[in-house]
């Protein structure tokens, strides 16, 4: 096997990922115990390496460049996967350990996945987290996230797709709401309501609601005069304000259910469900603490 790498190049890259991390030469100099200028001696060896800027300098701050950012994630992804094999054929790692990078849509972060955590980490407390609450879809390749969950499982032989849940819709309102509207009884009046929309990232296109038809799910499309986009929970929160109908998670309303913010409408068309998906990519050496978070969230929430 060609050797690419010597130990001043691997030292290189080290410390360029300290610099990354800490967003500073002198700080990733100070936890290093070498010089800042050891540390700009690095980056600067990495860069002429590769023939790209990996930082924007001036005498205030470091910024990450596009080309230093992807170089960054592949490297600390790299770095421990080498921490991880070393800690396996020495028999360090009785327990997981290091940072888990975790991406997951902000309803199910929220009403799901977060509130385990505190569990999870009094088990594991050597696992740092870095959670990442977005509905839109993540690169495992580029932004180096170990775990992703997900609302459908993409075309990518290199990801294993595991179900975590199948989530009950719900087509709810707030009572301020139902007191001006008209009458609610069949599918064919939502055209007569305020049907508050969402706007899938990945598409740009409003989601459809999703009803039981004869036993078979149907999609409705409606329309109103709020959209939302990013932020799945914004849509609840303009229903108990009394803004119009909502289709959601049940997880997510279910108090306000309880406590009569909301009332449930239609329910004998209810039942549809939309699945939760946990990704990870194929590893012919998964780490420890990734393989005990899989187990974890699949003993916590894991339906198939």
């Amino acid at each position: 096997m060609k050797r690419n790498f010597d130990d001043i190049l691997l030292g290189s890259i080290e410390l360029f990922c300290l610099a990354a991390e800490l967003g500073s030469f002198t700080a990733a100099a100070m936890s290093a115990s070498v010089t800042p200028a050891a540390v700009s001696r690095s980056v600067s060896r990495l860069e002429e390496r590769l023939g790209v800027r990996l930082f924007v300098r001036t005498t205030r701050q470091i910024r990450l460049t596009d080309s230093g950012r992807v170089y960054f994630e592949q490297c600390r992804q790299a770095l421990s996967q080498l921490v991880d094999a070393e800690r396996e054929v020495t028999g360090e790692q009785a327990a997981p350990a290091g940072l888990l990078r975790i991406s997951m849509p902000t309803p199910f972060g929220h009403y799901r996945l977060l509130p385990l955590l505190p569990q999870f980490r009094a088990l594991y407390p050597q696992v740092r987290i870095d959670v990442h609450l977005s509905n839109s879809n993540i690169d495992f390749a580029d932004q180096g996230y170990d775990l992703a969950i997900r609302g459908r499982a993409p075309e990518d032989s290199n990801l294993i797709a595991r179900k975590l849940e199948d989530a009950e819709l719900v087509l709810v309102a707030a009572p301020s709401y139902l007191q001006r509207a008209p009458a609610l009884q069949t599918l064919a009046d939502l055209e007569r309501h305020d049907c508050i929309q969402f706007e899938r990232p990945s598409t740009g296109r409003r989601i459809p609601w999703t009803f039981m038809v004869d036993g078979k799910e149907a999609d409705i499309v409606t329309d109103g005069g709020y959209c939302c986009s990013e932020d799945v929970l914004a849509v609840a929160t303009l229903a108990r304000g009394g803004a119009g109908l909502v289709q959601t998670y049940r997880f997510v309303v279910e108090q306000a259910l309880r406590q009569g913010e909301l009332v449930e409408l239609l329910p004998q068309f209810g039942g549809s469900t939309r699945p939760f998906i946990l990704l990870y990519p194929h590893a012919r050496h998964l780490s420890l603490r990734v393989r005990t978070f899989v187990d974890f969230m699949v003993k916590h929430l894991g339906r198939a």
